[in-house]
């Protein structure tokens, strides 16, 4: 049979979060950690789908028949089989010559569900590829969102990642090296929704939001040319404060670690998945003391 291999990288967004979604200059990187497709023709009467976690553990086996996914007859008994069939009619609705015939589809997960480095845009991406269509358009008609995952599950650097017009427009860029060595990531040990976040921004975002996405702007720009552990210190700080007062949320730094000696950023959705470190030694004994055993450095996690 004729089996077809697809790959995307998860990512994390290191500045720009939320107001990537009104045209603020967003930095974000790819990661080592992503998620694999593997399809082949089916010669069965229905197409199946079966997703392995990243310890290989079977966690997601249906079966289907195409013909009631493009009709809209079945959409699922749980929300992930009612994202997956949306996903795939909305390919075919993009691409008709797809779904006319039975599938085996597979997924790998190369991290854990709940690490957010984007199981789902992983997802977009590779079936984006394998139906031949837009993986932005695919994206804006499920999930939705910014789509700078989709600009980081095919790249090979740091990108900057900017909404013109609604156009996605993506520019390679790179982590200065006089910064990687205080970089690290820690996870919060809790899965946030993107989504019921995206939403919550949007009901409160204030008027005054150009001011803050000029500001946010400039962060992003200024961090892409580091020198040092002291402006690195600095930048973080005032992107915590920028989007602490757009957001009427307290920055993470000072609602967990406000002991910490070095700088904590939020990453993507506030209040889960990742925050950013910036410390001039190795911070993994003081966050596992708390009860944060992920802690990656930089160049574990950046790909």
């Amino acid at each position: 049979m004729n089996t077809q291999h697809f790959y995307s990288h998860g990512k994390l967004l290191l500045t720009g979060e939320y107001v990537v979604l009104d045209g603020a200059k967003a930095l974000a990187m790819p990661c080592k950690f992503g998620q694999h497709l593997k399809v082949c023709p089916s010669e069965d009467s229905l197409s199946h789908w079966r997703s392995y976690d990243y310890k290989n553990n079977l966690w997601l086996s249906i079966e289907f028949e195409n013909t009631k996914i493009i009709s809209g007859e079945i959409e699922g008994t749980t929300d992930i089989e009612h994202r997956l069939f949306q996903i795939l009619k909305e390919i075919h609705c993009l691409n008709p010559n797809i779904l006319q015939q039975n599938y085996q589809f597979e997924t790998h997960l190369e991290f854990p569900q709940n690490w957010g480095l984007g199981s789902s845009s992983t997802l977009i991406s590779n079936l984006a590829k394998w139906g031949a269509v837009d993986p932005y358009e695919l994206l804006a008609k499920t999930f939705g969102g910014s789509g700078y995952d989709l600009a980081c599950a095919d790249a090979d650097t740091a990108v900057v990642y900017q909404i013109l017009n609604k156009t996605p427009n993506v520019q390679a860029t790179h982590i200065p090296n006089t910064i990687i060595p205080y970089l690290y990531f820690v996870h919060l040990e809790q899965k946030q929704n993107s989504r019921a976040a995206i939403e919550n921004y949007r009901r409160t975002k204030p008027d005054d939001l150009h001011d803050y996405l000029s500001k946010i702007n400039t962060i992003t720009a200024e961090f892409q040319s580091i020198r040092s552990i002291e402006k690195a210190h600095e930048l973080m700080t005032q992107h915590e404060n920028y989007l602490s007062e757009l957001l009427n949320i307290p920055p993470v730094k000072s609602k967990l670690f406000s002991d910490f000696e070095g700088s904590i950023k939020s990453l993507g959705a506030w209040g889960g998945d990742f925050v950013m470190v910036v410390s001039s030694t190795d911070p993994s004994s003081y966050f596992k003391n708390k009860g944060y055993k992920t802690v990656l450095a930089y160049k574990e996690m950046a790909l």
